[in-house]
């Protein structure tokens, strides 16, 4: 897969997103949060579960294991933090709020991996979140809702750095997104069972929303992000997806009565242009030589050692195109 397929993939994730952001709000009508996000959770994962099989050759060990446990706790954390943000929330903040992510993400890569970030992913970063400002028409107070957005966002930028490590150590994304998914199902539904309203008539009623989320906003659309982080990096990655404020605002204005302003108009404008810079890039942020997992590289050609035919080689092209950039 090439970095530009990998940025249209996520351009699309982003829609499936930001459109399914909709339902994670009318869902609310019928089921609880907890209920709600361990629904989703528990469709996304038994859909991805019998592709586990195809990754049986793929070496694993306890290094794997350890490494898959961070994905999975940050992303459960990220996940459970959004659904609840949405109780106290308008969907056109929470989208663009959960998007501030871009620019979190490209920090915590620098602090966490010593992955500098180029000078033209960091403008594209400051102004993808000031076309979500204009979208979202400003943000007048913070209220729980919002707050809780926040931390979503900072917990999803976590997330997507130790996901990249973890997918371009490892690979095996069918076995990263079926963990993530099941995990977080067995800890939201008895949470669900016990403090909130989760019944088959509850179910059966968010039935439509459920299939929404649990397929496509999750199954396909995280799939999708795992996917493509072997060939990109999580700070490209987090400017791609924040188009989800986008197609979040299309979607509560043509489902929810939500108006977009013409300066939301003007933000929408400003968040695909940044976007379509990083798609076409062909600079990479660049990978400290001190960086933390200096001796990843060893661990990715054992990892990659015992793989199955066609499975490309056990580097990340975006890092190698960053150390022999002449233009740096």
């Amino acid at each position: 897969m090439s970095k530009l397929t990998a940025n249209l993939l996520l351009l699309f994730a982003a829609a499936l997103w930001g459109l399914g952001n909709v339902a994670q709000k009318t869902v609310l009508d019928h089921l609880d949060a907890l209920s709600a996000v361990g629904l989703r959770c528990l469709i996304g994962g038994l859909l991805v579960l019998p592709f586990v099989l195809t990754e049986r050759r793929l070496p694993a060990g306890d290094v794997h294991f350890s490494s898959l446990i961070r994905v999975v706790v940050l992303f459960a954390v990220s996940i459970m933090l959004q659904q609840l943000c949405y109780l106290g929330a308008t969907v056109t903040n929470a989208s663009f709020l959960i998007s501030t992510a871009t620019v979190i993400t490209p920090l915590a890569a620098w602090l966490l991996m010593g992955e500098r970030p180029t000078t033209g992913l960091i403008l594209a970063a400051g102004s993808t979140v000031v076309g979500c400002l204009f979208l979202s028409g400003g943000i007048a107070g913070l209220g729980g809702g919002d707050i809780t957005a926040l931390l979503s966002a900072g917990s999803y930028a976590l997330w997507a750095v130790e996901l990249e490590r973890h997918m371009q150590t490892h690979a095996r994304p069918f076995t990263a997104a079926a963990a993530q998914f099941l995990a977080v199902a067995a800890l939201a539904l008895p949470l669900g069972a016990m403090q909130g309203n989760l019944s088959f008539t509850a179910a059966s009623e968010a039935g439509p929303e459920l299939v929404v989320l649990g397929v496509f906003s999750t199954a396909v659309a995280f799939g999708i992000q795992i996917a493509a982080l072997r060939f990109t990096s999580a700070s490209h990655a987090a400017v791609i997806v924040s188009a989800e404020s986008v197609f979040g605002a299309m979607g509560a204005a043509i489902f929810l009565g939500e108006q977009c302003s013409t300066a939301g108009a003007l933000g929408a404008v400003i968040i695909l242009g940044s976007i379509l810079s990083v798609a076409i890039s062909t600079r990479a942020p660049v990978r400290l030589t001190s960086r933390p997992d200096a001796g990843a590289s060893d661990a990715r050609a054992r990892a990659f050692a015992g793989a199955p035919a066609g499975w490309p080689a056990a580097t990340n092209p975006a890092h190698e195109e960053a150390f022999h950039d002449p233009c740096r």
